[in-house]
């Protein structure tokens, strides 16, 4: 991927619409903008102000005397600094259909612009300081969101919430390296701005607003991410119908014949505000059916990758043992766990011992996956699980990946390192590493310090027109 190169791509999903968007960036985008279109005043683009529409007519560039017009459209020029990427943009918006489209895209191609590779637009906004990266990653979140959670993060994250709140830790970490530096070049002048009792208090601070932004992530991730949850139990406990009444669709195949589900089906669901990334898995009974044993294997390693599980009990019917060895397993784990006893529209009480059994859980929810009956109940369940009531979604600053929560755990290991180095005694010039390291850690979440091949894997998942 050169940067320099202009470029361009159809910024509008592929098919049939009222209108496409061509979107044109690069140093040459104006230039080679104007040797394909032809506006109707006469005027040439370069000569257009900035941010206006502009009505005329795509042609070849080939096609000097301009006899056949592929399309009639309307161009808007976005002058350096001041357009999405922050370099010279031109965006075209022709009528949507395939084959004109195409057309508009090869005109400018021709032209002189490269195809823009995917997300390459974004990438470019990023590497021009008009986007952090934690701010261009919320834009790839938006563009995915399927909730009105994932949208409302995906909103804060584009206004700068998380990158703002990390500029000041940044900018308070740099701060006391500042002082450090000053210590150990001149050691006999009084430069630093603060003493080794202060240094060490500011250190204290920077981890506990380290550890509170780590925090967010398990609701960050809930929503945006995704949590694994397995969907178990024993066979003809009702998994499949609880699986498609979570997704609202029938995904799985229903039976009363034992043994349906023989492999893992996996889908994705939003239920209340979190997302779940649903296994529902084989049956679990001891059997001498080769392939059925092969499902019962994989869904024991489905329970224990999980994060959450969701345990189907038949509420109808005594608990078996193996139902017994389901809850020996899943207290084992210590994981979040709810226990849903299903079929409660067939009106009979659990017995006793079930309900035994399923005090080990987190949290127990009657359902009928023939009804729906217990579904709200299980999404407020799993919200107050996974989601933090106390997060404002839009307007708090909220870790929602992976990637950043790993770089902001490292930090928080460097800073308590370099802490307890200080209050050990030992000197600045010791102390000073691991404040240094804390420091890349920590620049690395809004992309200060960051590597050009995970750049290049976050730029990867847009879309070519973003």
């Amino acid at each position: 991927m050169n940067l320099l190169d202009t470029i361009a791509a159809v910024s509008t999903p592929y098919g049939k619409g009222g209108v496409a968007l061509i979107r044109i960036s690069g140093d040459s985008a104006i230039e080679i903008a104007d040797r394909v279109f032809a506006a109707r005043s006469g005027k040439r683009l370069c000569e257009c102000e900035h941010a206006k529409m502009v009505y005329g007519e795509i042609y070849m560039p080939d096609d000097r005397d301009r006899h056949t017009g592929i399309d009639d459209v309307m161009a808007v020029v976005f002058r350096a600094p001041h357009s999405f990427t922050g370099e010279e943009t031109v965006e075209i918006s022709c009528h949507g259909g395939i084959l004109v489209t195409k057309k508009v895209l090869s005109a400018v191609l021709l032209a002189g612009a490269r195809a823009a590779q995917a997300g390459e637009f974004t990438r470019r906004a990023y590497v021009s300081g008009k986007l952090k990266l934690t701010e261009a990653e919320s834009l790839g979140d938006l563009l995915e969101a399927r909730s009105e959670s994932q949208l409302a993060l995906a909103r804060g994250g584009m206004k700068g919430r998380l990158s703002k709140k990390m500029s000041e830790l940044y900018e308070r970490l740099r701060s006391v390296l500042t002082s450090i530096y000053a210590v150990i070049d001149f050691p006999d002048e009084d430069l630093s701005e603060m003493s080794r009792e202060e240094m060490e208090m500011h250190l204290c601070e920077i981890r506990d607003g380290v550890e509170a932004l780590k925090a967010t992530y398990g609701t960050g991730g809930a929503v945006s991410e995704g949590i694994p949850t397995v969907i178990c139990g024993r066979t003809n406990a009702g998994k499949s119908s609880v699986y498609n009444r979570i997704l609202g669709y029938d995904a799985a195949i229903v039976t009363d014949v034992e043994g349906t589900t023989r492999d893992v089906l996996r889908e994705t669901a939003i239920v209340g505000k979190a997302t779940l990334l649903l296994s529902d898995t084989a049956g679990l009974r001891d059997t001498d059916d080769k392939v059925e044993s092969i499902g019962i294997e994989r869904s024991i390693r489905e329970i224990e990758g999980a994060e959450l599980i969701l345990a189907v009990f038949d509420a109808s019917r005594e608990p078996t043992e193996d139902d017994a060895m389901l809850c020996e397993r899943i207290a084992e784990s210590g994981k979040p766990s709810v226990a849903l006893l299903n079929k409660s529209d067939l009106g009979v009480e659990p017995s006793a011992k079930l309900v035994e059994l399923c005090a080990r859980f987190s949290r127990t929810v009657s359902v009928s996956a023939a009804t729906g009956d217990g579904f709200d109940e299980l999404s407020k369940v799993i919200d107050d699980m996974f989601i933090d009531g106390d997060i404002d979604m839009e307007n708090d600053a909220v870790v929602t990946g992976a990637r950043q929560y790993s770089a902001l755990c490292s930090c928080c290991e460097l800073l308590l390192r370099a802490i307890s180095d200080m209050r050990a005694g030992m000197s600045l010039d010791a102390c000073c590493v691991g404040v240094e390291c804390a420091m890349s850690a920590l620049g690395e979440v809004d992309g200060r310090e960051i590597g050009e091949e995970i750049v290049a894997e976050i730029f990867s998942h847009f879309c070519v027109g973003k």
